[in-house]
This record gives C-alpha cells, structure tokens and sequence, in this order.
C-alpha cells in the first residue's frame, strides 16, 4: 500500500503550473470498487461570436422530421443526436453593446455592468461554475477551459464603455472572477497528464520566504492564503488593468490547488476500454489555425475519454474577433468586419465560408466523439454539448431567438433528433437549468429563468 502523498507535498514539488490525473500514491488505496459503474455525463460549453448568416442556419421541417440546413449540414452522420433549440433569448443584454456584455451573459443571463475595469462584475455566476462547485471533485479537473485567442484588455469606447476583459472569457467563477481559459495546445495537454518539475508555488513570491514556507507547513491552508497580505500590498501600487490581469492570475492558482486537492482524494472514475492517445503537441501555439484548432478539439476529446473532467467551455472566437481566415477561398477579410455584412452579397458570402467552416469543426469533434464506443453507447451518447452564438445576427447584433445547437443525448436523458420551439423569448437560462439538472446540480432559480426546459 502506498503512503498519501500530503496536500502541501503536492503543493511544494509541483508548483501551479499543472494538473495531475489521478495517481495511486495520492490515495490510500487504489481499488476497483474506485471505477463508476456506468459512463460519467459530461457537460461542454462552445462559443461562436459574430452571430450566423440567419437564412443559412434555420432548418426545414418541424420537430423531427427536420431537414438540415446548409450550415448544419456537417452533422449529418449525427442528426439522430442533434436538438436545435430555438426561441431562446438573453433579455438583461437587450439594448446594450452589440458584444462585450453579451459574452458572459450567454452562461449566465445577468446584467453586465459598464466600467473602465477596474469593477468588473458580470452579474452572475457561469452555469458550467454552478456545476464545477458542487459536483468538480469528481474529476481531477473540477472544470476545463479551452480557447484559441488571447485575453484582451482595456476599454472599448468606441463600444459602448464595457472592459473588454468581458468578451474574452465564457467562465466566471463569481461576478467579479473570470476563470482564465488555455489556448497554448500543450499547456491544455499538460494539464491533462504531465508534471511539472520543482518550482515557487507562486510566479514572483519566494516559497522559501518564512512567511510562506511556514504558511505551507498546514495542509488546510491556501498558497493564496500564504501570500494574500503581499497581493493586496501590490493591488495598491497598479493600474486597474493590472489588478486584472494579477486577479486572473490569482484565479488560475486557485484552479490548480483545486485539481491537486481533488486528485488526493479517492474518486470514483470512468475507465474506458482500448486506447485513444494523441501525441504531445509541440510548444507554442500552430500558426496555422487549422491545426490550432484540431489540437484544442482534440485535447478536449482526450478530457472526455480519460474522465479527466466533466465540464468544460470552448471559446471559438472571442467578442467581435478580429481573426481572418484567409486559407478559405474569397475570404480576405477578418471575421468581425465580415459579420457587418449590411447584406451586402460579397461580403455575406464571406461571413457565411466562416461561419460555415467553424460549424463544421464542431461537427468533426462530434463525429470524434461518437466514433469513441463508451460502454454500451458512444462518448457522445454520455455528453450534451451546446453550441451557439450570444446574438443571432452580426449585423443586426439581435438577441431573440440565439443560434443554438445541442449535441449528444445526456446519458439517455435527452431525446435527440429534433427541433424545440420555445415560445419567444423564453429565458436562456432555463435551458441551463435543464443542464445543470443531468448533472446532478438542481438550483431552484438561475439568472433570469422562469423554469426548465424540457429536453426529455
């Protein structure tokens, strides 16, 4: 039998740089009755900006004798486990910026405030949060955060007064707390499964320092703990960007020492016949965005298979992103300028190649998924994965009726295949409701929900 490995061990020799799968010298026993007995539900959270060429993306027919429109096209191998929801609508965001309030909003329904940074406060708490704080300690990773641009900061005045801090991150760990997201595909690898060697604990605190070192002598105490006197300190001296920047910073400690902390204890996981193995991707991020892409989807294919973690969100694109996606034929624009199409036929057609590209990246990592058997079902039989946009249209940045798209059967606890016509502007939140639910995580009121979607 191994000795555990304490809490601060961890802490001390790992540093926060990483996340650790389960190991058996981290719990008194590793036994089989340790196995679930049925394939884990997860949770995925996937993010488009800019909205979708509307007449491309609504579907023929009803209910389930809908036909797939040219946008959704791609899943067609997997239209059985499709539901595409409609109607459904952030109210608290009408009338205000066309994107940076939006963003947060589209997991949560609250009312975004408009500030310079300094006081960021989204209204609310992300959805996959709600989750990750009651049911995260199942899964070495409570949560997992994938994106493929970088955090933006400072004001967009030009749009309406809102940090642009808001259009870069989907996940809030509270009002005041966006939950960093990884887009360097081997950072997002390494936390799934590599190490990290000796290190301070803290980027720019000394773990030797006697403050520190003694703080780190109780297990039950917090690395954030330890050092908290010399963070407020440091707030004091910064510009209000900066104690963003250092708050996110703080957050991603914070996400680590709860992976390790899971990963001590006993946890009952998935363990999933055969093999699915990816390589290490190199350092840095792809330059082509192609393969940037596949390996960020991959990864997160690779979460699912392993049972590293049950809830995760995938940023496509942050607000108003200016990537361009010139490896597309006739597009030489970049993707929020394109999205300003004014109905103009050249310049729609564009904004539809990209839309349309994205989508079908999506359906890819679906088709991934339920290529993977999973006891008696598919990967994608045990997942709901929604898909959409936080406005339907980019030129018009209207907000009823969002873009919406779930895939995969919950388990069994979804019946796929279908379009739900909610009556207009029914809450997004109650299809969030309806969500956290599978998961196990009931909330009698979220946002701005009226009750629970009916997915069943």
């Amino acid at each position: 039998m191994f000795r555990p490995i304490s809490r601060r061990t961890m802490l001390r020799g790992c540093g926060a740089a990483l996340a650790l799968p389960l190991m058996e010298a981290m719990v008194p026993s590793a036994k089989a009755d340790q196995r679930l007995a049925k394939p884990p539900l997860r949770t995925g959270y996937f993010f488009m900006p800019n909205g979708v060429n509307e007449r491309r993306w609504r579907p023929e027919g009803n209910d389930e004798r809908f036909e797939l429109s040219p946008t959704l096209a791609p899943f067609k191998s997997v239209k059985d486990k499709l539901t595409l929801l409609e109607n459904l609508t952030n109210q608290r965001t009408a009338g205000r910026n066309g994107h940076w309030p939006k963003v947060p909003a589209w997991l949560h329904g609250g009312f975004v405030k408009r500030n310079a940074g300094s006081d960021i406060d989204v209204g609310g708490i992300s959805a996959d949060q709600v989750m990750a704080a009651e049911i995260g300690n199942q899964t070495p990773l409570p949560s997992f955060e994938l994106g493929l641009e970088p955090t933006r900061s400072g004001v967009d005045n030009a749009g309406g007064g809102f940090a642009m801090l808001y259009g870069s991150h989907l996940a809030w760990r509270d009002p005041h707390t966006p939950v960093p997201k990884e887009i360097v595909p081997q950072l997002a690898f390494d936390r799934l499964f590599r190490t990290a060697s000796a290190g301070p604990v803290v980027s720019g605190f000394n773990p030797n320092q006697p403050a520190v070192t003694n703080a780190l002598q109780r297990d039950d105490l917090s690395v954030l703990d330890a050092v908290s006197e010399d963070v407020w300190l440091i707030k004091g001296k910064i510009s209000s960007a900066d104690r963003v920047k250092l708050d996110e910073y703080m957050e991603s400690v914070r996400a680590v020492e709860k992976r390790i902390e899971n990963s001590l204890k006993p946890q009952k996981r998935w363990i999933n016949a055969g093999r699915f193995d990816i390589p290490r991707p190199g350092p840095g991020i792809p330059k082509d965005h192609r393969e940037h892409v596949k390996q960020m989807l991959d990864i997160l294919a690779l979460a699912y298979w392993t049972d590293s973690t049950r809830i995760s969100t995938f940023m496509i694109g942050d607000a108003q992103s200016g990537r361009r996606f010139d490896f597309l034929d006739g597009v030489n624009n970049y993707w929020h300028g394109l999205s300003h199409h004014q109905n103009d036929a050249s310049t729609m057609a564009q904004y539809t190649k990209v839309i349309e590209w994205n989508v079908a990246q999506f359906a890819a990592f679906c088709e991934k998924l339920d290529s993977l058997k999973e006891g008696e079902g598919t990967v994608l039989d045990n997942c709901q994965l929604l898909y959409g946009c936080s406005i339907r249209d980019g030129n018009k940045h209207d907000i009823d009726d969002l873009p919406l798209l779930l895939a995969g059967r919950g388990a069994g606890t979804i019946r796929s295949g279908r379009r739900i016509v909610s009556p207009k502007k029914t809450p997004m939140c109650n299809l969030h409701r309806a969500l956290m639910e599978r998961m196990g995580v009931k909330k009698d009121n979220f946002g701005d929900s009226t009750g629970v979607l009916q997915l069943a």
